[in-house]
């Protein structure tokens, strides 16, 4: 154990629920991709009752049958990696935020089972699904940051670094994490129906000044770490392909018109890339929030350290 609590040999028990959380993730990215296919292809009404489907555990697979029912596998396969997740981390050896971390998913995966059912009764379909839709990203998030904080690195004894300037990365971070969320929730409720694509396409502006912003601060403050300098090109990266692909999607459907009677091919591949690319932009940007947290000391220790040097000086 070093001196702050955190334990530094990454072996064993802690690195086998490191990569179950991992492995949770990558289900989820999944089980996200399989709700799009089913906004995209117009399927969310092709089953009429839950938990099962047309009173059958295997409904005949026809339709849009195939994507609603391959969305409720996914679903409960999910369900099921995040129970064990939530018991092993129970019975691990690792640090009670975890431990809450693994409850905390658990509850929202309860939930957005609920929201589910709800939609498929038809109770407020468009503001359920835009909950539904958003509740998914929350519990993405929440995966995200558990695994990262379970992650080796995280273990790893690093330098604390000062940050001098303002707003703070801390900030920066903390609200470009929470943009992409608001952006997100923007996007589910214009691919459902609650309002047009305008305060998307705002949001989109607002939010390219910010991750600009956010990147220019950790360059020019912390460009010899490169931890930061990575989660810097990453957040640049994952959000240059969102903004080609959310461009792409809606020229190939407000100029090119090929979304007609029956989604084609185009319009489905290109609105689920775009749903994949806003949940891994929201990741980066997860990512580059606790790795500030982690590396970066409080503004309030750094205005202490600053005070007690000015105070040492002026006793010379």
């Amino acid at each position: 154990m070093s001196s702050s609590g955190w334990t530094v040999n990454h072996s064993g028990n802690a690195s086998g629920v490191y990569r179950f959380a991992v492995l949770t993730c990558g289900w989820t990215v999944l089980l996200l991709m399989a709700g799009a296919l089913v906004t995209s292809n117009d399927a969310a009404d092709s089953v009429p009752d839950w938990p099962l489907a047309y009173g059958k555990l295997i409904p005949p697979l026809v339709g849009g049958i195939r994507f609603e029912y391959a969305h409720r596998v996914i679903a409960g396969v999910v369900t099921i990696l995040t129970l064990v997740l939530a018991a092993w981390l129970t019975f691990s050896k690792v640090r009670w935020a975890g431990k809450r971390l693994g409850w905390a998913a658990l509850a929202l995966v309860a939930l957005q089972a609920g929201l589910g059912a709800l939609r498929v009764q038809e109770v407020h379909p468009i503001l359920l699904a835009t909950a539904h839709a958003t509740l998914g990203q929350v519990f993405f998030m929440t995966l995200v940051g558990l695994s990262f904080y379970l992650s080796p690195w995280w273990e790893t004894e690093r330098p604390r670094l000062e940050d001098r300037g303002w707003p703070s990365l801390r900030a920066l971070t903390t609200w470009t994490t929470l943009l992409i969320l608001a952006q997100l929730i923007l996007g589910a409720a214009f691919r459902h129906g609650a309002f047009g694509i305008d305060p998307h396409l705002v949001g989109a502006g607002v939010l390219t000044v910010m991750v600009v912003w956010t990147g220019a601060a950790a360059k020019r403050r912390f460009r010899a770490n490169r931890d930061l300098r990575r989660s810097t090109i990453f957040l640049h990266a994952f959000f240059g392909l969102q903004i080609l692909l959310g461009f792409a999607a809606w020229y190939a459907v407000r100029v090119l018109a090929i979304k007609s009677e029956q989604p084609t091919l185009l319009y489905v591949s290109l609105t689920v890339a775009h749903v994949l690319g806003g949940a891994l932009t929201l990741a980066a940007s997860m990512i580059f929030m606790l790795a500030s947290f982690r590396l970066i000391r409080g503004s309030s220790v750094a205005a202490q350290g600053v005070a007690s040097a000015e105070r040492a000086g002026a006793l010379r």
